[in-house]
């Protein structure tokens, strides 16, 4: 009876220990910005991604308007990939209805947006930008 409240004890501690040592994935990195009056071409600051971790490469808007009569209705974000002494890399761009936008997880290096397009108006605002990476 001894040795069986042992092992009971033994498996009970080493399955909270698991628990206890389960950690929920999380973002590498994010910022929290936003941009007022960008026209189309308008690039965002840089970001190192290390690729530490699994997680999608997003950018999510909100708040967004434009100065066009008929309003905000969708962006086109290019995701790019910085290179060195080469032209930057293209990772594909994606509509936006002021919403998220991910590009997957993307190998370690430097990265920025581009507001590649949007309708009416000449400039663009959003609010508040996430990106996570």
């Amino acid at each position: 009876m001894h040795t069986h409240r042992r092992v009971v004890g033994l498996l009970s501690g080493t399955l909270l220990l698991g628990f206890v040592g389960a950690v929920p994935a999380h973002a590498e990195g994010s910022r929290t910005t936003y941009f007022t009056g960008w026209r189309h071409g308008h690039e965002s600051s840089r970001w190192n991604d290390n690729n530490r971790d699994g997680v999608s490469t997003s950018v999510t808007l909100s708040g967004c308007s434009t100065d066009g009569a008929e309003g905000f209705t969708k962006a086109n974000l290019k995701l790019w990939k910085n290179r060195d002494f080469l032209p930057d890399s293209d990772k594909g761009t994606r509509k936006n209805r002021c919403g998220r936008s991910a590009w997957g997880d993307q190998s370690s290096g430097k990265y920025y947006f581009e507001l590649f397009g949007f309708t009416t108006g000449g400039t663009m605002s959003a609010r508040k930008v996430v990106i996570k990476y």
